[in-house]
């Protein structure tokens, strides 16, 4: 009975495994997934800027054959240069879907992947790497070869206008307006971009570049600007040419795309010519490195009518044996010199014989030139000289204390006068030798005018400090303040309460700039000249090397040994000193 119950049992077993067994084999099989084959609708696409939104190449693979629905299915299609082993491809992921459509501007944009000219006919490789979602059962396709050709992808570039009339009084002003939209629109690494203008005609061959902020699509141009792109480009001043801009893109893998050009009708101006003085004497000086126009002192430009470009001159310092020239900008390539009053572009050395203060002035349009002693005196109804420029120098004159900067002290009386840098009055002659007056109708601060108006009468009459400045050579300046008292302030002053102007002691004035006191100073302390018994007052600082200077600068220091000294401050040459 055990027998038959366990047989029959063992029967019953085998035949539920026969069952399960014909089960499985009534179920689909399905691989681990194959390859995809990979095909292209074209293997040849030259790619218009029309085309930028419109599908130019499709590509079709077959099923991979996962046993997982097909959403979970995921398609890398990669795009690489022709060779290059797909070692850096343009991968573009598709889920579940066995096609995938590429437009213009993203071959376009593949294309400047890969760098070089866009537009030059290059080999594709491109493949499908198929997977499971989470990467699993990786399967390569075939490669397929496609060439392609882009398009530049340029920026359109538009003007406010397209001619232009500029004057020199109106450099200032915008003279035009240029807009662009990017290049490139899509790709997904930097652009940069930069204007270039050339004469029109010439379809770039020689450009020259305009600097562009970086991520601006606009740009102004003054008139000033604009004059110096034609006149870079040879349209001379006061006549009419016409120029070319364009805008040049360049990705950051060196592909370049140029926008459409923009012509210019432009009529010029003569603009203004800087001429400077590199010499032997800029090192011994301060006036930069020795025979440097870079950084050479720049003369004064005579802004009198028929004088502009045409007149320039300078007040300097030169020592013993100078030899200079002058140069129109900051380089060789137009420069003068000359002998016995003759210009001559590249002429001989300009050359000093003594040690002095120089007014070089030159004509560069008739070619003349002058070297004569520099200075400045006063001159009028309201100076010891009246309205004498012969009985002006040597006792009411002030002195050079820097290039083109003069400093004088004198007595004002009620009534009218004038600055003046020679003995005789100006004849009229507009010539390099002529004497310059200055004056000005409006008060201290505002521009002087080569033999324009008087200077008006002083509201109280007294000691003044009248102040030459040219060191702007486009706006020569003056400006006066009183010269009563000058005193020394500060905390190196024995006995004398630290920085307290009322209680500190006045100096002697000596006459011709000079003052002098004799006072016990504590050593290694600091002051100053102050020129009142309040701050506020015009004040000196130290400009090192024995000099002065009064816009801005530290402070003098007392010698390292406390003991009575001489203080003498010379305001005409820009010194002091302190002796025992």
């Amino acid at each position: 009975m055990k027998l038959s119950n366990k047989i029959w049992a063992m029967a019953l077993i085998g035949a539920a495994g026969f069952a399960a067994c014909e089960k499985v084999a009534d179920l689909p099989f399905h691989a681990d997934g194959k390859p995809v084959v990979l095909s292209a609708s074209a293997s040849n696409v030259a790619l218009k800027a029309a085309d930028a939104t419109a599908g130019v190449l499709t590509f079709n693979w077959t099923d991979p054959e996962y046993s997982i629905d097909s959403t979970r299915v995921k398609f890398l299609l990669q795009v690489d240069s022709a060779g290059k082993n797909f070692s850096n491809p343009v991968t573009t992921q598709i889920n579940g879907a066995r096609t995938a459509t590429i437009t213009g501007r993203e071959l376009n944009n593949i294309l400047l992947r890969f760098g070089g000219s866009v537009t030059t006919v290059r080999g594709l490789d491109m493949r499908v790497v198929s997977s499971h979602a989470n990467n699993n059962e990786q399967f390569i396709s075939n490669a397929v070869k496609v060439t392609a050709a882009g398009f530049s992808d340029s920026s359109a570039l538009t003007g406010s206008t397209s001619k232009v009339t500029l004057t020199l009084n109106t450099s200032a002003n915008k003279a035009i307006t240029f807009n662009w939209t990017p290049s490139f629109s899509g790709f997904n690494g930097t652009v940069s971009y930069v204007m270039q203008y050339d004469s029109a005609g010439k379809n770039f061959t020689s450009p020259q570049e305009i600097a562009l902020t970086a991520g601006a699509f606009s740009k102004d141009l003054t008139q000033g600007e604009v004059n110096e792109t034609a006149l870079s480009e040879n349209v001379a001043g006061g006549t009419q040419g016409k120029l070319q801009y364009r805008i040049k893109a360049t990705t950051n893998l060196g592909t370049i795309a140029y926008s459409n050009a923009w012509d210019l009708t432009i009529d010029t101006y003569v603009p203004i010519l800087r001429f400077y003085m590199p010499g032997s004497y800029q090192a011994e000086t301060g006036n930069g490195n020795n025979w440097d126009p870079g950084t050479a002192p720049e003369l004064i430009r005579d802004v009198r009518p028929g004088l502009l470009n045409v007149m320039y001159y300078i007040y300097i310092y030169l020592p013993a044996g100078a030899e200079f020239k002058v140069t129109q900008g900051r380089g060789w390539d137009v420069n003068y010199g000359g002998t016995g009053g003759t210009l001559a572009q590249n002429g001989d050395n300009f050359k000093v014989t003594s040690a002095g203060v120089y007014r070089v002035s030159i004509d560069r349009v008739n070619l003349k030139y002058n070297i004569t002693a520099g200075r400045m005196g006063f001159v009028g109804e309201a100076t010891g000289a009246g309205w004498d420029p012969g009985s002006t120098f040597p006792n009411y004159a002030g002195g050079l204390v820097g290039n083109n900067l003069f400093v004088g002290i004198t007595d004002l009386k009620s009534g009218q006068w004038k600055l003046i840098d020679n003995n005789k009055w100006n004849d009229g002659s507009n010539t390099v030798s002529e004497t310059r007056s200055y004056g000005s109708a409006g008060g201290p601060g505002s521009v002087m005018e080569v033999n324009g108006a008087n200077f008006q009468s002083v509201a109280a009459p007294g000691r003044y400090r009248v102040i030459w400045d040219g060191r702007n050579p486009d706006k020569i300046v003056y400006d006066m303040n009183a010269a009563a008292e000058m005193r020394v302030v500060g905390d190196g002053l024995t006995g004398v309460n630290a920085w307290d102007p009322g209680a500190s002691p006045q100096m002697t004035y000596l006459g011709n700039g000079v003052w002098r006191i004799t006072l016990a100073l504590t050593a290694g302390k600091d002051f100053k000249f102050l020129a009142g018994n309040a701050w506020g007052a015009f004040d000196y600082e130290d400009a090192g090397n024995g000099r002065i200077k009064w816009d801005g600068g530290p402070n003098f220091k007392t010698p390292a040994t406390s003991g009575t000294y001489t203080i003498t401050l010379n305001e005409h040459n820009g010194t002091y000193t302190i002796t025992p």
